[in-house]
């Protein structure tokens, strides 16, 4: 190896330790303390690092936080653009979600530990929730991209990747949400999977068994 490029090398490994110190201490002091009870200052000193260190990295304690989680919008779009061509564009993103849960390698939420406790956490705290939202919308922009690709058209132009975005985040948003508020940390999988059902036109068609067709022959005889 070539010596003068040992020097960047190390300092992108040491950048990166710092970084993954820096968030790991975020995230398990706020789990254990709550996010109010928290200041950066305490998790650079967690870290052994000073508060400019820090500021280097995240810029705030939200964004620290929640970096254990930052990839997986990545992770989802590297498994949409595996998917083959010849599935359609909604097809596509509900596979690729499923390839990201079922992937044991990446961890998914609810394989790794303490994901659960963070999305709990992020439903309770606003600015960890609006923190939360930028993330998943970085990721949305580069499916609407992938997409694209994948029909032919530009997305500025044509807005079906888009609103097929639009929808397949939105089901996963919905899973997540029933993930929290359900309390059982290993149902993700199949909620994910019902919130993806429910997109079919049976949601819009399907009348409740129990629920009686509205009639006008009450008024009309009144």
């Amino acid at each position: 190896m070539n010596p003068e490029r040992k020097t960047p090398e190390r300092r992108s490994r040491k950048a990166r330790r710092t970084r993954d110190t820096l968030a790991q201490a975020a995230f398990e002091l706020v789990l254990d303390r709550g996010l109010r009870n928290v200041t950066v200052e305490e998790i650079a000193e967690a870290a052994d690092v000073d508060r400019r260190t820090f500021s280097r990295y995240f810029t705030s304690k939200e964004d620290a936080v929640l970096d254990s989680v930052r990839g997986d919008g990545d992770r989802i779009n590297d498994a949409l653009r595996a998917r083959p061509a010849t599935e359609s564009p909604l097809t596509a993103y509900r596979r690729a979600v499923l390839d990201w849960l079922g992937d044991p390698v990446a961890e998914p939420w609810h394989r790794r530990s303490r994901i659960f406790e963070l999305m709990v956490l992020a439903e309770q705290e606003p600015t960890l929730y609006a923190a939360f939202h930028h993330i998943r919308v970085d990721a949305q922009e580069d499916s609407v991209t992938i997409l694209a690709d994948r029909l032919g058209v530009d997305p500025r132009l044509d807005i079906r990747p888009a609103v097929t975005v639009a929808a397949g985040a939105g089901a996963l948003l919905a899973a997540q949400a029933a993930w929290v508020r359900g309390g059982r940390p290993d149902a993700l999988p199949e909620l994910v999977v019902q919130a993806f059902d429910a997109l079919t036109a049976d949601l819009l068609t399907q009348q409740r068994a129990d629920a009686a067709p509205h009639s006008t022959e009450g008024k009309a005889a009144s």
